[in-house]
C-alpha cells in the first residue's frame, strides 16, 4: 500500500517537471518554454561617496545619531524635537525678505552687471546697509535695521525715489565684497554709484537717519557732499589689484573654515597659540640660576660663636698662660 503511493507520487512530480517530448505531426516551434523562475536583475551599486571632515565632525549628525539619541532620551531630552526647532528658527530671516541680501555670488550679477539704459546707469544709487546681528553691536544693528526697513517702506508708498536701489549684507556671510571694499567695521551704511566704482562709507553717527532723516538725505542728494573712496587702493587706483588679490584668498580661506566644526576649529587655535607662546618666552637670554642661600644658625645668647677653619687658621696663635708658681719666684727675686 505504502509503495503504490510512493509511486504514485512520484508519477504525478515527473508529471509536472519533466515534458512528454516531441511527438510524431506535432508542429516545431521555435520558442522555448518559459522559465519557472524569473530573477530579479540586480542593481548596479552606487559608489561609495567619500565621507569629508565636515560630515564627520558635524554636531547635527553626530546628535542626530541613534546612540545619543538614546542617552540623551534616558535623560529626558528629546534632541530630534530641539534640533527640529532649531532648524525652522534658522530657516527664518530676521530681516525684510522684500530687501534683497548682496552676498558674494550675486553681488557682480546684480549690482556691477545690472541690466539697464545708459540715463538709468548714470542716476543709479544703491543704499547698502552692513549689518551683524551676532556681535557686539546687536542692539545698534536691530535699531539701524528697522529705520532701514521704515525709509524703504516709506520710500515704497511713496514712489519719489525711483533711480534707488536698496540692499542688506549680512557682513558675517559676506567676506569677498566687505574685504574688497576695505570695510571692517559693522553697522554701516554704503552709497554705492557706478556699478561699484563709485562709493561712499558712513557711520551711524556720521548721519541722522531718524524721523524720516535718510529718506531726505537721499532725496536731497546729500551723499554728494562727502567726496567718494579714492586712493591706490579703491576700485580704479593703482593697487587696487592687492585689496583683489586679498578679497579672493580671505574668500578662500572662509569657504574652508566653513566646512570644519567650529568646536574643532577652537582646539587647534587653541593649541597653535600655546605653542607660539611657548615659543616667544623661549628666546632671550636665559638667566642663570642663583645657588640657594646657606641656611645661618645663630647661637642662643651668651654661648661662644664657633670659628670656622678659616678664620682659625687666620688667627694668631693665643699665648699660654704663666704659670702661678714661675710668677711668685720672679716677685720673691725682686724683693732681694
Amino acid at each position: 500500500m505504502k509503495l503504490s503511493y510512493v509511486l504514485a507520487l512520484a508519477t504525478a512530480v515527473n508529471a509536472q517537471y519533466l515534458s512528454s517530448g516531441w511527438t510524431p505531426g506535432q508542429a516545431v516551434t521555435a520558442e522555448g518554454a518559459a522559465p519557472s523562475f524569473v530573477g530579479v536583475p540586480r542593481q548596479a551599486a552606487e559608489p561609495a561617496q567619500p565621507a569629508s571632515l565636515s560630515s564627520l565632525f558635524d554636531m547635527k549628525r553626530i546628535l542626530s545619531s541613534e546612540s545619543v539619541k538614546g542617552l540623551l532620551a534616558k535623560a529626558g531630552i528629546n534632541i530630534t524635537e530641539q534640533l527640529e526647532v532649531a532648524a525652522a528658527a534658522a530657516a527664518v530671516s530676521p530681516w525684510d525678505t522684500r530687501i534683497p541680501l548682496i552676498t558674494d555670488d550675486n553681488y557682480v550679477d546684480m549690482v556691477v552687471n545690472e541690466t539697464m539704459t545708459e540715463e538709468e546707469e548714470r542716476q543709479r544709487v544703491w543704499v547698502i546697509i552692513v549689518s551683524a546681528l551676532s556681535t557686539r553691536q546687536e542692539g545698534i544693528s536691530k535699531f539701524l535695521d528697522g529705520v532701514f526697513d521704515d525709509a524703504y517702506n516709506e520710500t515704497m508708498i511713496a514712489a519719489d525715489l525711483p533711480h534707488v536701489r536698496w540692499a542688506r549684507i549680512d557682513y558675517l556671510n559676506v567676506t569677498y565684497v566687505t574685504t574688497r571694499w576695505n570695510l571692517w567695521v559693522s553697522p554701516s551704511f554704503v552709497i554705492l554709484q557706478d556699478r561699484g566704482q563709485t562709493l561712499r562709507f558712513y557711520r551711524p553717527n556720521q548721519l541722522r537717519i531718524v524721523d524720516g532723516a535718510l529718506r531726505e538725505f537721499l532725496k536731497q542728494q546729500a551723499y554728494l557732499a562727502t567726496p567718494p573712496w579714492s586712493g591706490a587702493f579703491a576700485p580704479g587706483g593703482s593697487r587696487g589689484f592687492v585689496l583683489e588679490y586679498f578679497a579672493k584668498f580671505m574668500t578662500w580661506q572662509y569657504l574652508i573654515s566653513i566646512r570644519i566644526p567650529r568646536w574643532i576649529l577652537f582646539i587647534v587655535t587653541g593649541a597653535a597659540a600655546s605653542f607660539l607662546v611657548n615659543i616667544l618666552h623661549g628666546f632671550g637670554p636665559k638667566k642663570k640660576s642663583e645657588p640657594a642661600p646657606r641656611a645661618v644658625t645663630r647661637p642662643a645668647a651668651g654661648a661662644a660663636t664657633p670659628a670656622t677653619t678659616d678664620e682659625a687658621a687666620a688667627a694668631p696663635a693665643a699665648p699660654l698662660p704663666a704659670s702661678p708658681s714661675g710668677a711668685k719666684q720672679r716677685k720673691g727675686k725682686g724683693k732681694k
